[in-house]
């Protein structure tokens, strides 16, 4: 399975979060940390902040911060957020020219792969933030972007 570039760029936010400490970086400085563009950047921080997960406050002082559910949260709320609950493959066709499946009355790979895709969320259901970020991980956070 291939997570949405979204996915990716929401659990490296909050992994940044996770080890700023006190210091409470903006959405651009964590755009150029990432080397993403901020308005990708914003737009996932925007949700993360309706999922309850980061706090953002406007203006002199403000910055992102990580909320204690973005800290204790499951990994697998977070990708099934942004990766929606829809199926793995599009047999009813309804992406942009396609065609309904002509197996689908017959078909079990639909379902096969719908459990994967089950089993996938699943392994990531107990994982936290907090354990992703546990070493040698959040030392290595701590210094991207920045140069030696």
């Amino acid at each position: 399975m291939r997570l949405l570039r979204s996915t990716d760029l929401a659990l490296r936010v909050l992994m940044r979060l996770a080890v700023a400490g006190e210091s409470s970086p903006t959405t651009r400085e964590v755009a150029a940390d990432m080397d993403v563009p901020y308005t990708h950047t914003a737009k996932v921080v925007a949700e993360l902040t309706h999922m309850g997960l980061v706090t953002a406050r406007r203006g002199r002082g403000g910055g992102l911060g990580l909320t204690e559910r973005g800290h204790t949260g499951s990994v697998g709320a977070v990708v099934r957020a942004f990766e929606g609950e829809g199926d793995v493959v599009d047999c009813a066709g309804n992406g942009q020219g396609a065609t309904p499946c002509p197996l689908s009355p017959g078909c079990r790979l639909r379902g096969a792969l719908r459990r994967a895709q089950e089993a996938f969320y699943a392994a990531l259901d107990p994982v936290t933030v907090k354990d992703i970020v546990a070493d040698p991980t959040g030392p290595l956070l701590l210094g991207i972007g920045r140069t030696p």
